[in-house]
């Protein structure tokens, strides 16, 4: 197949929908947004897909966050936490707590959002009170030797690891393998993490998520002070995330800006994020930077994606909204009389391929991912060269 890497940008009427190209001054402009610009050489080797080291400051002497509350509290939602989600309010205020104990006293109807009973994907709002009831850490389970497949649950969390310290840890969660426990889920990382338990018996905590079917970085705090310090880094949108995705046909403009507002659609049989207006029910705003790094005659794109905010499905939703969706994905990939090339699989094309955010103790953390086995078989079907430079990792941050 032939590959170009450079077009003029298209004028604005052939511009795709809820996209728009990036635009800033030419100081701020990175280089490799410059439209009709030339590419910025070629490194002399790939970027390695092992993290870069961070250098951290003096170590800070923090308390450890206050115990758990053992009575029945009330809560008021702050500015800072508007529009979270009841389960990532829970545990940004409580990181101790375990996504099953958050599960059981949501389902039970133990908290009360403004007197009423709410579901934990429910978004609160600046100034509800929120009921909690007493709450308590997982016990800690007895130090021993580990059985055959706790060991070997070990290892394969060790085999994932990309970086980690005493206080964090980043995982390259391979596609297939879910974040949290659901329906027809038998195997988590959230669980696997069981045995990796301190002297202390704290368990490493999520400190965000990926989709089942989605690759890459995964950042775990392994201590309450990381995971909070970590929380605030992703509520104050201070971590930095780049994805890698396969999608179908050229985005046109090259780089752009898709800005919409999403909304869960229930259906019987599954759920959807969709497209919607300012002010429905639901609606939460997302912001997401795009760049077409190569192509594969006009079929295909590799692109990389800067989500500016954390919506659930946001890149999946807002690349089928542009009418390029990404390859292999079975929820938003609705284009008609499409055929997937040759040799590829028809698995979801898309890697957190690198993330930046600062450690809790100073400096940064700075991991990247490596393509996944099916993702670097579609690459080399199509020659697509994975140490080419990636142009949106310098788009403006909001």
């Amino acid at each position: 197949m032939s590959r170009r890497v450079k077009r003029p940008l298209r004028p604005a009427g052939d511009r795709p929908k809820g996209a728009r190209p990036y635009r800033g001054s030419a100081a701020e402009r990175p280089q490799s947004f410059r439209p009709g610009g030339k590419p910025p050489a070629r490194s002399a080797a790939p970027r390695a897909a092992r993290p870069s080291s961070f250098v951290p400051e003096p170590e800070k002497i923090a308390p450890e966050p206050p115990p758990l509350p053992t009575k029945v509290q009330t809560v008021v939602v702050t500015a800072d936490e508007n529009n979270m989600r009841v389960d990532r309010f829970l545990e940004a205020r409580f990181p101790g707590l375990s996504f099953s104990h958050i599960q059981r006293i949501v389902r039970k109807g133990e908290l009360r959002v403004n007197g009423k009973r709410a579901d934990s994907k429910d978004r609160l709002e600046e100034g509800q009170s929120v009921r909690i009831p007493p709450l308590k850490l997982d016990t800690p389970k007895g130090a021993g030797p580990l059985s055959e497949a706790a060991t070997k649950t070990l290892q394969a969390l060790k085999d994932m690891i990309l970086f980690e310290d005493a206080d964090v840890m980043v995982l390259n969660k391979p596609a297939g393998l879910a974040v949290q426990g659901g329906s027809g889920i038998t195997r988590n990382v959230d669980d696997m993490l069981e045995v990796m338990r301190d002297a202390k018996g704290q368990k490493p905590r999520l400190v965000h998520r990926l989709d089942r079917e989605t690759s890459g970085c995964l950042l775990i705090a392994k201590t309450r002070f990381a995971a909070t310090a970590l929380t605030g880094s992703f509520r104050h949108r201070s971590a930095r995330k780049i994805y890698w995705a396969l999608v179908a046909g050229v985005p046109k403009p090259k780089q752009g800006r898709i800005s919409t507002y999403l909304a869960k659609e229930e259906s019987e049989d599954d759920s959807i994020m969709r497209v919607a207006k300012h002010g429905d029910e639901g609606a939460s705003h997302a912001v997401t930077y795009y760049a077409v790094v190569e192509t594969s005659a006009q079929k295909l794109a590799w692109v990389s994606l800067k989500p500016v905010t954390g919506r659930t499905h946001q890149l999946r939703a807002h690349m089928a909204h542009i009418d390029h969706a990404i390859v292999g994905d079975p929820k938003y990939f609705n284009k008609e009389n499409w055929e997937l090339p040759g040799g590829l699989q028809n698995r979801l094309h898309l890697l957190a391929r690198r993330i930046v955010i600062p450690h809790p103790r100073g400096g940064f953390i700075d991991a990247t991912a490596p393509l996944p086995p099916h993702m670097l078989q579609s690459w080399n079907l199509l020659g697509l060269e994975a140490d080419r430079f990636d142009p949106i990792e310098n788009a403006p941050e909001e």
